[in-house]
């Protein structure tokens, strides 16, 4: 049952935001120590703000460090409702190329094979994609085959922002104070790093960042991130007998020493991994980026003593300072932080149902901003925003996965 009327002209306002959206390059750097980590992120960030205002919202701001915030005002005579965050991202993956991003929009998707490039035939297709026999009938957004798309979490922001701009304009629709944030470098892991969760004023929040519709999630993963360097020794191979240490052998020889079978692609559902993310590597200098992740507490801590012990074991063969590691907490399950707080789970579930959604309410093999808040004593559960196939070149949305979303944020809110 619908609780909205989402016309055409609010569906053209939803895609072309996202559009715009991703259109415009940025992505996060873990190797920088700023916030945000990009220069390139101020330019959404400068847009959006930009739109806030233009619509109409109260206390529009960004701050030094790149986080917006803005409030829909309660319209309730008598407002003993307690205000609600919802809040996305607007960074995307260094995991693949975000820039000169060309997103296609397919209309009336019938099941069929899309070729998103002529000139390398980089194809989506639901022989490898099953969850596109979902979207039959539906508008898909994809990429060319070139770049990753930035549904992850442009679609989020376009989906919070364009409920906002729903509600001012449709004064008849009777809610609660609504906040917005906008933050960036959460594929970074460092989202939520210097938010701040007093002048939000939220009671509780949502974090628009899940993937397949229905999605609520108020479990994640523990996680860390680990760089392991290997120092090696240069020598002219004419001569290397006996001298030379080649670091870029060492690395190889360190990354077989995890276990095989604990990789993101090897494992599902609570089991944890350790994924390597990057390597850059000659004779002289290795770096080994991985990231940690164990839903389990203990299990967790386990996998980071594992990481130094094989540093030492490493040195104890090749010699001392062979190797170093430093590893860095990301963020924590937030399942604990909702003991006697499930009425925020039950409201977004009911707001779902109300939706004409059946909620699928399970853990993220993953993190988003919403761990790290919750801690923060800002509840914050996920909600899905419609993407899939993030970070990648084959990451695709649904138009209509992003109305069911803007539906969901209204029904939220709506006292």
């Amino acid at each position: 049952m619908s609780t909205i009327e989402f016309n055409e002209m609010w569906r053209e306002k939803l895609l072309n935001r996202f559009l715009s959206y991703v259109k415009i390059y940025s992505t996060s750097d873990a190797e920088s120590e700023s916030t945000p980590s990009t220069e390139r992120q101020w330019d959404i960030a400068n847009y959006i703000v930009e739109e806030l205002k233009t619509i109409g919202l109260e206390d529009v701001s960004i701050d030094e460090h790149g986080y917006i915030m803005a409030y829909v005002p309660s319209n309730l005579e008598n407002d003993s409702q307690p205000t609600i965050g919802f809040i996305s991202h607007y960074d995307t993956s260094p995991d693949f190329s975000g820039e000169n991003v060309k997103p296609q929009v397919w209309e009336n998707y019938q099941g069929e094979d899309l070729i998103l490039n002529k000139e390398t035939n980089f194809t989506l297709s639901p022989s490898k994609f099953e969850s596109l026999k979902k979207h039959i009938g539906q508008t898909l957004i994809t990429t060319d085959g070139n770049t990753l798309l930035g549904a992850d979490d442009k679609s989020g922001c376009a989906e919070i922002v364009t409920a906002a701009e729903y509600l001012i304009a449709h004064p008849e629709i009777k809610h609660g104070r609504m906040a917005l944030g906008f933050t960036p470098d959460e594929e970074i892991g460092r989202g939520a790093h210097k938010f701040d969760v007093a002048k939000f004023g939220a009671e509780f929040a949502y974090t628009m960042d899940g993937s397949e519709v229905g999605e609520l999630e108020y479990e994640n993963f523990n996680a860390a991130g680990a760089v392991v360097k290997i120092h090696g020794l240069s020598v002219h191979p004419g001569y290397a007998f006996g001298k030379m240490v080649n670091a870029s052998l060492l690395a190889a020889e360190f990354i077989q020493s995890l276990p095989a079978n604990e990789t993101p692609s090897t494992t599902k559902g609570f089991d944890g991994f350790y994924h390597l993310m990057d390597i850059t590597a000659d004779i002289s200098e290795a770096k080994l980026q991985y990231i940690i992740r164990d839903h389990d507490e203990e299990k967790f801590e386990a996998r980071k003593k594992f990481m130094e012990e094989k540093v030492a074991e490493f040195n104890q063969k090749h010699g001392e300072k062979t190797a170093e590691v430093e590893i860095k907490e990301q963020y924590r399950n937030m399942k604990q932080q909702f003991e006697g707080k499930m009425h925020i789970i039950d409201l977004a579930a009911k707001a779902m149902k109300q939706a004409g959604i059946e909620p699928k309410i399970k853990a993220i093999r993953g993190g988003t901003d919403g761990a790290q808040l919750s801690y923060m004593g800002l509840p914050c559960p996920n909600i899905f925003a419609g993407g899939m196939n993030f970070h990648g070149p084959y990451e695709y949305v649904a138009l209509e996965s992003m109305e069911k979303a803007l539906e969901v944020i209204v029904n939220i809110v709506k006292a």
